[in-house]
């Protein structure tokens, strides 16, 4: 691959979400933004090896898009009246850069009540993070066609309801501000443990959900649960590089090595954990940000404080009593008084179809030496699992718990 089809490349998974919001706060228009959007990274592949990068290659895509929005208009003005629309788009100041506050604008936009749950977290995942139909079909475990209409029927909800494209004021902060935070964690959690692929982390994805989580906390200061997210995602992001090895294989949390996290997050983290919990009623993300500080605070694997870590699953059951929370409870309850104990309360969770739980229980029954139940625990999680790195790794425990080479 050609060195600017590289760059281009990089400046789509980094860039791609700021300049589209940007281009529909111009353009109005979330299908005019995303074709003229593609169109000028199309140029840029075509253009930029023959003529060479431009020295500022984002304020390059940013013009060249809108240009080409300007086009796309004048050629419905057969049709419709588009003049109005053109004249200002066409008067608007040149931007050198994506204004920050419009991806707060766009997923809000993306995140609001009149949308479902799951078109507000499509549509999100494909502005602001650029992911492709094909992939969310593929993390939302649905036909292509099936995402693809939903992704239309979100923007023509929109379009037709006149949705505004800003961020709400407060009386009406409260009912959006639990689906943006819902979302940015999900594109967080995306790119920390992808769904699907060769690689277990999309780095990308992650950076760009903390810059969402930073921006949050500068429009909102006062909301303790948008620091909560920002430190548990921070907390998290601290260990990405200790994650896997140089083959790209899973390294677990209790053989990672510590000396590689990144202190500076950490730190940064634990002292929004601290001031999210002051907050009279702490919220799950306090909660599960004050875990991830309990283990980067921890020196070793083995002075890991798993008492506390149970304890504060159990706040955090209290406040979102799912399964997914009792799987966890269930591990660190095992770690802190008997894995016996902890694969008694894993019998009674019902997750179908989740590879975790089959996992956590083979990983359990294999730390008590009972390996044909753990290598039949390790069996139907490889076949539950749709990361290739995961089932890598599920495969070597398999092998491990079987004597097999």
């Amino acid at each position: 691959m050609e060195r600017s089809e590289l760059r281009v490349g990089e400046l789509y998974r980094r860039e791609y979400g700021r300049i589209l919001a940007s281009l529909i706060r111009a353009v109005k228009d979330f299908d005019l933004a995303e074709d003229a959007l593609q169109e000028a990274f199309e140029a840029a592949l075509s253009q930029w090896p023959v003529k060479g990068s431009p020295d500022n290659p984002v304020a390059w895509l940013i013009s060249t898009a809108r240009h080409k929005a300007i086009d796309r208009l004048r050629r419905r003005v057969m049709a419709e009246d588009k003049r109005d629309e053109i004249a200002a788009l066409a008067a608007q100041d040149d931007e050198d850069a994506p204004v920050p506050l419009d991806t707060l604008r766009l997923i809000f936009t993306c995140c609001h009540p009149a949308l479902a749950p799951e078109a507000q977290i499509a549509l999100t995942l494909r502005t602001i993070c650029g992911l492709s139909t094909e992939e969310i079909a593929r993390a939302f475990l649905v036909p292509v066609p099936t995402l693809a209409q939903r992704l239309v029927r979100a923007k023509a909800k929109i379009k037709g309801a006149r949705i505004p494209y800003e961020v709400p004021e407060d009386d009406q902060l409260a009912e959006r501000l639990d689906a943006v935070l819902a979302v940015v964690y999900l594109v967080f959690n995306e790119g920390y443990t992808a769904s699907f692929g060769m690689e277990l982390v999309r780095g990308d994805l992650c950076v760009e959900a903390i810059r969402l989580g930073r921006l949050l906390c500068d429009l909102l200061p006062g909301e303790p649960e948008a620091r909560g997210l920002l430190a548990l995602m921070l907390l998290h992001d601290a260990r990405r590089d200790t994650r896997t090895d140089d083959t790209g294989a899973i390294v677990v949390l209790e053989d990672q090595d510590r000396s590689r996290w990144d202190r500076g997050k950490i730190a940064e983290g634990s002292a929004l954990v601290e001031q999210a919990l002051r907050a009279e009623r702490p919220g799950s993300y306090a909660i599960q940000a004050a875990i991830a500080a309990l283990h980067a605070g921890a020196r070793t694997a083995a002075e890991t404080d798993w008492q506390q870590i149970a304890a504060l699953y159990g706040v955090l059951a209290g406040i979102n009593p799912s399964p997914v929370v009792q799987l966890n409870r269930a591990v660190a309850v095992a770690l802190a008084d008997g894995i016996e104990e902890g694969l008694a309360q894993l019998d009674a969770i019902h997750l179908p179809g989740y590879y975790l739980l089959p996992a956590a229980r083979a990983d359990l029954l294999r730390r008590l030496g009972r390996r044909a139940k753990a290598a039949a625990a390790y069996r139907q999680a490889i076949t539950l699992v749709t990361n290739d790195a995961e089932r890598r790794y599920l495969e070597r425990r398999l092998a491990e718990v079987t004597g097999a080479e």
